[in-house]
């Protein structure tokens, strides 16, 4: 069997959609994995480049996967839209990433570290708690 050197997921709550090209660009991969299987399924794959949309729960796959020698690549989802072939469907955007991802002059979000995240968040959490202070004074005005 080939090897599959360029996938794309499609990152979802419970259902994750994969689609794998080889080097001469031929589909070897169409899968759907549930998150329990992700990472045996990732074990077991030999290392390839992995593109995904950027979001927070993809800073966290993509630190799981390169621990398995991927390279992992994350994307802003709006790159991405132009290489939507056909409608809006996990399958389709799947593979509009793994297309995505194997472009050069494509543009990638540096992943983030666990802890970078935890500061991110609570600065996020804060800046929230000041909007809510100020409309409740400004409410009351």
């Amino acid at each position: 069997m080939d090897k599959v050197t360029t996938l794309g997921i499609d990152l979802a709550k419970s259902v994750f959609q994969l689609h794998g090209v080889g080097a001469d660009g031929r589909v070897l991969l169409r899968r759907q994995l549930r998150r329990s299987q992700m990472l045996e399924f990732f074990q077991r794959l030999p290392p390839c480049l992995i593109g995904m949309e950027a979001c927070a729960s993809a800073h966290y796959w993509a630190r799981e996967l390169a621990r398995f020698g991927h390279e992992v690549r994350l994307m802003q989802p709006s790159y991405v839209k132009g290489y939507v072939k056909r409608g809006k469907t996990d399958a389709a955007d799947a593979e509009a990433i793994c297309e995505a991802v194997s472009r050069p002059s494509m543009r990638f979000v540096p992943v983030k570290s666990a802890e970078t995240q935890a500061l991110l968040m609570t600065h996020k959490a804060r800046e929230f708690l000041v909007r809510q202070q100020t409309q409740i004074v400004n409410a009351s005005c």
